[in-house]
């Protein structure tokens, strides 16, 4: 049973930091690829971020040079370091691994930004 937990989430202030890490725990979990993403009320999950080992690392424009992603492949676990956060960028936002061909999602963890 393969299940993807997300954490880190919380109320942070305007140009603020906050880092999201992301675990899968069952047996045979190696992930080959992590997406994040996130959404708000009423509107459409979006992509924010990706990392893969075959591809590397991708954003897109709403957080680039701002948010990085980053794994630790001994622990099958990803992270989600945003920093400069905006008001914007408030939204519950959840973890998708890629394992043995199948795509598991987190429960997802809700970030605020606001002073």
């Amino acid at each position: 049973q393969v299940q993807v937990v997300e954490s880190g989430g919380g109320l942070v202030q305007p140009g603020g930091s906050l880092r999201l890490s992301c675990a899968a725990s069952g047996s045979d979990v190696n992930s080959y690829a992590m997406g994040w993403y996130r959404q708000a009320p009423g509107k459409q999950r979006e992509w924010v971020a990706s990392i893969s080992i075959t591809t590397g690392t991708n954003y897109a424009d709403s957080v680039k040079g701002r948010f990085t992603i980053s794994r630790d492949n001994a622990k099958n676990t990803a992270h989600l370091k945003m920093n400069s956060l905006k008001p914007e960028d408030t939204a519950v936002y959840y973890c998708n691994m890629a394992i043995r061909g199948r795509s598991y999602w987190g429960q997802g963890t809700q970030v605020t930004v606001s002073s």
